[in-house]
């Protein structure tokens, strides 16, 4: 049997999520947490916002408050809160909040059809309403977006790279990054100077 096209974008988004979750693997906590571009993105940050947003797309969007506070959404919280994770909100906190934001949505994915129909409180009113084939979209862009950070961020850290542990998407024989590098910044050079 095939699966349905609701299946299809959430198979796709749980593979996001699965991404996202193996770029903590082998992490210190510092590393987890620390801010690696000039604009303070960090992989842990990058984690809590999405499961943030995921509880606020999935949750209130169709009527289904998320049953936990999420403080760095309150109108008194710091810019970009949920960005990054406070001393006091470890590493498994963080996660499990990504879990449970995962497991709420997966009951909103259970009682909706693509087709249901929902409000997103915090957009504009003219584009407010939505359905859930919309915001399975939005939140697949979205995740897509934010594992590219991570990726990067990643990199950044410990030259750890690869798309998911079973499929790495990347060559399996040794590979000479030096070279290849070398090769694409003469390629930028010559660009350049042309």
């Amino acid at each position: 049997m095939s699966e349905t096209p609701k299946e299809m974008f959430v198979r796709y988004l749980q593979t996001l999520h699965d991404a996202v979750l193996w770029k903590l693997d082998g992490l210190s906590e510092y590393d987890a947490r620390r801010p690696v571009t000039p604009t303070g993105t960090n992989v842990l940050g990058v984690i809590k916002h999405l499961a943030y947003v995921e509880a606020g797309y999935f949750g209130d969007t169709f009527g289904r408050p998320f049953p936990e506070a999420l403080p760095a959404f309150d109108d008194d919280a710091e810019y970009n809160a949920d960005l990054w994770a406070a001393p006091d909100e470890s590493r498994e906190y963080i996660v499990g909040l990504y879990a449970k934001a995962w497991a709420h949505a997966q009951e909103t994915f259970a009682e909706q059809e693509l087709d249901s129909v929902g409000r997103v409180p915090w957009w504009p009113e003219e584009r407010a309403e939505v359905t859930l084939h919309q915001i399975l979209v939005h939140m697949t862009v979205e995740t897509a977006r934010h594992a590219g950070h991570i990726d990067i961020v990643r990199e950044m850290i410990d030259d750890f790279v690869g798309m998911r542990p079973e499929a790495p998407n990347l060559p399996e024989q040794a590979f000479d990054w030096p070279s290849y590098v070398a090769k694409v910044d003469a390629a930028a050079r010559a660009a350049a100077e042309a």
